[in-house]
Parts: structure tokens; C-alpha cells; sequence
């Protein structure tokens, strides 16, 4: 999935593989020409003297073949495992040289967790040190509050929120209340303390724009190709009615797609774009029930990187909303400080290549399973060697096989957790496509989530 052209490759000197060749030709060619004379009856001395001559010239190279081939021998067998060829690089033996030491616990920097109750939609928080849930008080609650909180959750505004009396809910909490102190304009983390009651006798109830989704639809059973509807927030991205890359879906107005798509098409070429949302074929996006969706405006990242793909993200709003249903519906954001463990089972979709050829390239949607990596795994020396910063992430094999490809790019990486799917990455980069020990690359969505609050806060519109 190599953006900048075909995918890299490694080759060995040629000329330096030929000259052991050449030279043990040549003296198979003198040998041959040797006993040719002797299988002669007409030899003469002067024949003799040439017979003793090429002999000797036959003896020089063979000794001068050996001693080329002994070289090449020791210099290959020095050579470094990495160097071998794309082959052989999932074998045992790479995996010995390219072994990484895991953390094998990985502490989580938040201290404090947030969840809202499906049986009563009521606000539950967890404090670092305490093992329990508790509900959250009333008293000076406002909903700027309720909009921090369903952001730390993932969503991305709040939808309702109200003060539930504890007398109509039971005595179901028995453990305390947590109540924001009187200087809660402090960080959203240490505004909380541990109360025995509420004065109010009320607690909060909360309900946050609704994201990360899907309908109850079948799977294709050891298929690759997505039913509609699997990946409702999955759009494709047109310029000048071709497919470009991929985007997801954060709300009925916005899109979050790859800065490399759309850094070179400013104004006032952003009416080149369209969006379409709902469909699985792309032949399809030319039919009369599926009209694509106007560009109003494009971000990215002040910061991207076009060499190292370095902050490789952006937003696309639309000119006019979505309308939600069960085929085109929003993605969740990852929480804050989200950092998804090693070996996190995650899925990719796309209309990219299906190989790295760029000749094959499909109608219809496809999905893949891919493991997160850790990028302390990705950046060893047998894989990117620290090509991967603190604002990307790796998915996919060690082996290959299975990956996103040119086309692909700008598309989600998704990851269930809580019972939504979050996006936690989105299609950036990589050495080839599906090649060992080279993963795909992920922007990692969840260092930008106080950029993409900020740009939508903007326009005020992100209904």
C-alpha cells in the first residue's frame, strides 16, 4: 500500500552475482579446449608447449574460481538475516533475530472511567483507585459537563441529560455517589470526590449522540466481500468521478478521511469531490437512488507530513447532512488516552487493490481482520526501524497476506469496544501491500481527537 508509487523492493547487486559465474565459465571453456587438443592425433610440440601453457591457465582459474566462490560463500553466510529476500523473511529464523521484548503490562493513564447504564441510562464513574461504579450527582451538573463526558466516551456531543430522583430507581447504590467539587472548572479528571449522599437526592441521567452501530444483518460466512450495512459509516471519496480513497462517518455533516487524499485539492478544486455513503458497489454510486454528497469544506492536519505520512489526517464536511439509517450510520471516536493493546483484533474495509499490482481493483467492498501490533514490535529493525511516531499505529501479519492497499487509503480501522465500534485508526501508509513484516500503518485517531472537536466546534453545526 506504498502511496508514492509501486511498492519498494529489496534487490542483491546483479553484478556482483555474476562474477563467480563468468569466471567459472571461463575456465570450463579453457578445460573443454584442453582436451579437445589432447583427443587429437595431429599435436605437434608447438601444440604441446600450448597444451602445458592453457593448462596452467586452466589451474590459475580454477584456483581464482574457488577462491571467488569461497568469498562469496562466508560473505553470504554473514550476511545479515535481514537481507534475505521477501521470501523468507516469516520464517523461524527471522523471528529469532527480529525478536522484540513485549511489556507485559501496560498501565492505563486515565484515572478516571466513564460509562452510562443500559438498564437506566444513568451516569456511572470509576475512580482509580476505587473497584466499584458509582452514580454522579446532580448539584452542579450544566451541559457543558454532559458534552466532556460523552466525548471522553467517544461521542461526540451530548443528546439529553436530567436529574433522576434516587427514591425512583431503588436502592441499587449502596457504595457512595461521586459529586464534582465545588472548583470544577479544573481538569475533567479532578473534579470528582466521593460523597456518602446526595443533597439533591437526584442523580444524572445521560444519553450521548448515538454512534458506533450497526443493524442486525448476516455475514458472509468465510467471505470477504462486506454485506450493506456492515460498515455503515464506511463512505468512498470521489475526485472528478473516480474513486480516490476512503472515509468514515462521525456525524450526519462530517468525515474523517486521510490528509495524503485531499492535501494536493484545495479551492478550488473542492468541487471535484464527492461523497457517497450507503453502498457496497462502487457501480452503483452511479445510480439514480444513490446521489453523492457535495464537498463543503476540506481540513487537514496543519502538521501532516507528506514524506514520513507523519499526522495524516483530515475532515471533509459535507454541504448538506445525512440523512442516518440502517446502511449509512456514524462510527464512534475512540476514548482519550485510548491506546489499543497488542494483538486487539480490529477490521479494515475498502474498494482498494487486491493487488499490489494496481490492476485489480474491485466493485465490491471488502473487509479483513487485522491484529494490532505494538509499535514497539512495528519499529524494530525487521520492520519499520522507527519509522512509526507517537501518532501512528500498526495493524496486520508478520507474514503478510492480508492488508490494505492503494485505494484503501483514508478508510477505517475499527475496533469494538463496549459494545460500539470505535475508530481507532485510519488507513495511512506502508511498504507495499501484504508484504512480511511490513503491516499497514494507521493514523492513530485518538491523538487527534482535541483537533477534530476543535474544527467541528468551529462551525457549529455537527448535528
Amino acid at each position: 500500500m506504498s502511496l508514492d508509487g509501486d511498492p519498494l523492493s529489496v534487490m542483491d547487486n546483479p553484478a556482483a552475482d555474476r562474477h563467480p559465474f563468468h569466471s567459472e565459465t571461463t575456465s570450463v571453456a579453457a578445460a573443454q579446449g584442453v582436451w579437445g587438443c589432447l583427443r587429437g592425433t595431429h599435436c605437434t610440440g608447438h601444440a604441446h608447449r600450448l597444451v602445458r601453457l592453457l593448462a596452467a591457465v586452466c589451474a590459475v582459474g580454477l584456483l581464482g574460481g574457488l577462491a571467488v566462490g569461497v568469498w562469496f560463500l562466508v560473505k553470504l553466510l554473514l550476511r545479515p538475516s535481514y537481507s534475505q529476500s521477501p521470501a523468507g523473511l516469516g520464517d523461524t529464523k527471522e523471528t529469532s533475530f527480529c525478536n522484540v521484548t513485549e511489556d507485559n503490562f501496560i498501565s492505563d493513564p486515565r484515572k478516571v472511567f466513564y460509562r452510562i447504564s443500559p438498564e437506566n441510562s444513568l451516569l456511572e464513574i470509576q475512580l482509580g483507585n476505587l473497584p466499584t461504579w458509582l452514580p454522579v450527582c446532580y448539584e452542579r451538573w450544566n451541559s457543558s459537563l454532559g458534552t466532556m463526558v460523552c466525548r471522553q466516551l467517544g461521542s461526540l456531543r451530548l443528546t439529553e441529560h436530567k436529574g433522576v430522583n434516587l427514591t425512583d430507581i431503588g436502592p441499587i447504590y449502596n457504595d457512595g455517589f461521586i459529586q464534582i467539587t465545588s472548583g470544577h472548572k479544573s481538569n475533567l479528571e479532578n473534579m470528582w470526590q466521593v460523597r456518602g449522599n446526595c443533597i439533591t437526592g437526584k442523580v444524572i441521567a445521560l444519553q450521548c449522540f448515538e454512534c458506533g452501530t450497526r443493524a442486525k444483518l448476516p455475514r458472509i460466512i468465510g467471505g470477504v466481500e462486506a454485506t450493506l450495512g456492515r460498515w455503515p459509516w464506511q463512505v468512498s471519496l470521489y475526485y472528478s468521478n473516480r474513486h480516490t480513497c476512503g472515509g468514515s462517518i462521525i456525524t450526519s455533516q462530517w468525515v474523517v478521511t486521510a490528509a495524503h487524499c485531499v492535501h494536493n485539492y484545495r479551492l478550488p478544486q473542492i468541487s471535484s469531490w464527492v461523497v457517497y455513503a450507503g453502498i457496497v458497489t462502487r457501480s452503483s454510486a452511479k445510480m439514480a437512488q444513490h446521489i453523492g454528497y457535495a464537498v463543503e469544506k476540506i481540513i487537514y492536519n496543519k502538521n501532516y507530513n507528506h514524506r514520513s505520512h507523519d499526522n495524516d489526517i483530515a475532515l471533509m464536511k459535507l454541504r448538506t447532512p445525512l440523512n442516518f439509517s440502517d446502511t449509512i450510520r456514524p462510527v464512534c471516536l475512540p476514548q482519550y488516552n485510548y491506546d489499543a493493546p497488542d494483538g486487539t483484533q480490529c477490521w479494515i474495509s475498502g474498494w482498494g487493490y487486491t493487488q499490489p499490482d494496481g490492476v485489480h481493483s474491485p466493485d465490491t467492498l471488502k473487509e479483513a481482520p487485522v491484529p494490532v501490533i505494538s509499535t514497539k514490535k512495528c519499529n524494530s529493525s525487521c520492520m519499520y526501524n522507527g519509522e512509526i511516531t507517537p501518532r501512528m499505529l500498526c495493524a496486520g501479519y508478520t507474514e503478510g497476506k492480508v492488508d490494505a492497499c492503494q485505494g484503501d487509503s483514508g478508510g477505517p480501522l475499527v475496533c469494538q469496544d463496549d459494545n460500539v465500534w470505535r475508530l481507532v485508526g485510519v488507513i495511512s501508509w506502508g511498504t507495499g501491500c501484504a508484504e512480511p513484516n511490513h503491516p499497514g500503518v494507521y493514523t492513530k485517531v485518538a491523538q487527534f481527537l482535541g483537533w477534530i472537536y476543535d474544527m467541528i466546534e468551529v462551525d457549529r453545526t455537527f448535528v
